[in-house]
């Protein structure tokens, strides 16, 4: 008996020994929870700085959200090692660069990049023959410029002809590239709610439902091509509420309620035409003002007359000043005079009435 439960020992610990070693890297990450039945991997809030190598092979659905992630390289999530993975979550993650490759999977259908301060978007981050992604969130990811354009080229080039869901809210857009929805024939639903479209003439409208709610519509003759869309159109929602925000005399109207009067574009505009009528009418207020000038100095021209004579007697009696001051300091008789003490004060008379008598003769 002792020597049997020594051999059950053996082979128990014989079967541990192999059941660690038969633990393949794949199985679960450290900090992430998984779940083979539902096929999911969570890895929520863990400040990981990079995606884990060894998620396991049976994982569709994973979540990788609120972590310190920044960059995601080439390869980045091995298509061979995750041939099922479906659905990605990459929220909040402080993603600054997703560079080429880096979303090459081969089964990918929703991808969720919200929230990530984008600074780089490669066109080919889903590889070189395109992705079979079906809906894609970018909600305030696309603060910076450059990323708009590398998702428009991205678009364009036809490497998601597959989308049906596009969300860009929250992105503060001003205005979307020209054709940047022409390569998605697939498109169904476009998310541009609270940004700040002041217009959609360059875009193309043809088949997408779009939530354009909450923006700040300039009613000018830019919208003209969006409110005719949009009253033959039935995929918008909620489109009775769009209403405009500028200039004033149109704030608060419904786009449905705007026609071609209130817009005033039947007109064209010729800006050499205006350049020229306002140097026009600038010479003829500038000519205006001068003629008004002269008429004042028309009217004053007595004072003024008199104010050049008092200036100039005024003049006059300060340099004669002057030349007094001169000839007595260049007098000899006055400079060599010498007084004692007894005669100083004759000399003083004497010289007050030699002065008075100049004054006198001139």
């Amino acid at each position: 008996m002792p020597g049997r439960g020594v051999l059950c020992l053996g082979l128990l610990l014989h079967v541990l020994r192999g059941c660690g070693s038969a633990q393949q890297p794949g199985s679960c990450p450290d900090l992430c929870k998984c779940s083979e039945p539902a096929k999911t991997v969570k890895c929520v809030n863990r400040n990981l700085t990079a995606v884990p190598p060894d998620l396991p092979p049976y994982v569709r659905n994973l979540f990788l959200t609120g972590n310190r992630l920044a960059l995601l390289p080439p390869g980045a999530f091995p298509a061979q090692r995750l041939p099922d993975l479906s659905a990605l979550n990459l929220s909040g993650n402080h993603l600054r660069a997703v560079e080429a490759g880096a979303l090459a999977l081969p089964a990918l259908r929703q991808l969720d990049l919200s929230g990530n301060p984008l600074l780089s978007l490669s066109p080919q981050a889903f590889g070189e023959g395109g992705s079979p992604l079906e809906e894609l969130a970018l909600r305030g990811a696309l603060r910076d410029h450059g990323v708009l354009l590398s998702l428009a080229t991205m678009l364009q080039s036809g490497a998601l002809h597959n989308l049906s869901r596009l969300e860009l809210a929250d992105n503060g857009l001003l205005l979307l590239p020209p054709g940047m929805f022409t390569a998605l024939p697939a498109l169904q639903q476009l998310d541009l709610s609270n940004n700040s479209l002041v217009g959609l003439g360059n875009v193309s409208f043809q088949g997408l439902g779009q939530l354009l709610g909450r923006n700040a519509w300039v009613c000018d003759c830019a919208i003209e091509d969006l409110v005719a869309w949009l009253k033959e159109s039935d995929q918008v929602e909620g489109k009775e509420a769009l209403t405009c925000a500028y200039p004033d005399k149109m704030l608060g109207k419904a786009l449905l309620k705007i026609n071609s009067l209130d817009l005033n574009c039947s007109v064209p505009i010729d800006l050499p035409s205006q350049l020229q009528t306002s140097y026009v009418f600038l010479g003829i207020v500038l000519a205006l003002i001068g003629a008004i000038f002269l008429l004042v100095l028309y009217l004053n021209r007595k004072g003024i007359k008199k104010w050049m004579h008092n200036i100039r007697d005024a003049c006059r009696d300060h340099m004669e000043g002057y030349h007094y001051r001169y000839e007595i300091n260049a007098d000899p008789r006055l400079t060599n005079l010498i007084c004692s003490q007894n005669s100083c004060k004759t000399s003083r008379q004497m010289l007050g009435s030699t002065l008075l008598g100049r004054y006198k003769l001139m």
